[in-house]
């Protein structure tokens, strides 16, 4: 697969773009849940403008009145036309997609599809906590399959998970974070055509939640699920959303395999209603007209890894971090400095400074903390001085 890269795109780094007294403004989540004394680095939202073809593209339909209810295939075509461009990826059929609210709740739809009540889920730990809130929420159990040392997916491990999922007959399904959320890992090709099999063997649906795929590091093939030999009936779920900082925005794609198609034609149809037409058309601007804008900000992320990585050597140095291949978040373990399974208390305590805590990560997560690095290099400078002084 050839990646366009993203160091040439000529757009200003929108990571630079706004003060913090400009951020103070907002009033979504990152920004209202702590005191404004706390430097909010944790929930996954991005301190940058919007790509002006999304304010453009959100701005005539408010002006038209154009915000009903959500129709067509306009959104799946730019996605399909993104893949296409981004990652060779031509297998993304218009026709076996569907629009769905939102990645995690077309997970529960997708889930749904595929298994039942008391029916089994694997995940790979440490993993998004929504994972786990989602899927227990719907009545199925999760069972994990933690990552390897390396942070990678551990095969033999998954098989074990598989086996035991479908014991006694029971369907089962296998939720795949890919590119992985909180650490980062971009899957292989090589990794994902072994899953297929895998599951193949063990009749266990793949459910692939792939929202950070048009976040990855400059030389790394970011390689769609659906997209390996062996995957036609798994299912997919792909958005504009953390790319584009969309959150507020609600839409996302449900994708099937050629072999999975009938099981997405089962989707309801009020599951349609629930996506945001103007959602659906800041979307579409993003994947179709924003890539300059994205290749800015993939430029500045990678700038930002860099200088966190020079940080926490100089002043952090018992704080061990690998930079993730993709994403916007930084996975630390910070077993090292003897603060419990939750540093992340201690820095907000002591350093007023909000990161994720990696307990609700499930196995694996205990001592970790998460930290958004999609926001200024002064914000990150700042965010690594708090938390050595949080030491002190």
């Amino acid at each position: 697969m050839t990646r366009i890269p993203h160091e040439t795109s000529g757009e200003p780094n929108p990571l630079r773009a706004l003060t913090l007294d400009q951020l103070r403004c907002r009033t979504s989540m990152k920004w209202r849940t702590y005191p404004e004394d706390v430097l909010p680095l944790w929930v996954a939202e991005m301190d940058v403008p919007l790509a002006e073809p999304i304010v453009r593209a959100v701005t005539d339909a408010l002006a038209r009145g154009d915000t009903g209810y959500p129709v067509g295939t306009a959104y799946a075509e730019a996605l399909a036309d993104f893949a296409e461009k981004r990652w060779s990826w031509d297998g993304l059929a218009v026709q076996r997609t569907a629009i769905v609210p939102d990645v995690m709740l077309g997970v529960v739809e997708m889930l749904k599809l595929v298994t039942g009540p008391g029916d089994t889920v694997v995940v790979n730990s440490p993993v998004y906590p929504p994972f786990y809130q989602f899927v227990e929420h719907m009545d199925r159990q999760v069972f994990e399959a933690p990552l390897g040392t390396e942070g990678r997916i551990d095969l033999g491990g998954l098989e074990d998970a598989f086996r035991r999922a479908v014991d006694g007959r029971r369907r089962a399904a296998y939720l795949l974070c890919s590119p992985h959320n909180p650490t980062g890992t971009v899957h292989t090709a090589d990794e994902l055509a072994t899953v297929a099999v895998l599951a193949d063997r063990y009749g266990v649906r793949v459910v692939a939640d792939e929202i950070h795929a048009p976040l990855v590091v400059g030389g790394v093939d970011f390689v769609p699920y659906l997209s390996v030999p062996g995957a036609g009936n798994g299912l997919s779920l792909m958005s504009a959303s953390k790319a584009w900082n969309l959150a507020g925005l609600k839409a996302a794609l449900a994708i099937a395999g050629p072999e999975a198609a009938a099981d997405l034609a089962r989707l309801p149809e009020e599951v349609g209603h629930g996506p945001s037409h103007v959602g659906v058309i800041a979307h579409t601007a993003a994947l179709r007209d924003g890539t300059a804008w994205l290749d800015a900000l993939l430029a500045g992320l990678d700038d930002n890894r860099r200088l966190l990585g020079e940080l926490l050597a100089g002043h952090l140095p018992g704080i061990a971090h690998r930079p993730g291949e993709a994403t916007y978040l930084a996975w630390l373990d910070c077993r090292a400095l003897g603060l419990g399974d939750d540093p992340a208390e201690v820095f907000l305590r002591r350093g007023r400074v909000a990161l994720n805590s990696g307990v609700p990560f499930g196995t694996g997560g205990a001592g970790h903390v998460r930290l958004n690095l999609a926001t200024s290099p002064e914000v990150v400078r700042e965010a690594v001085r708090r938390m050595a002084a949080a030491l002190g």
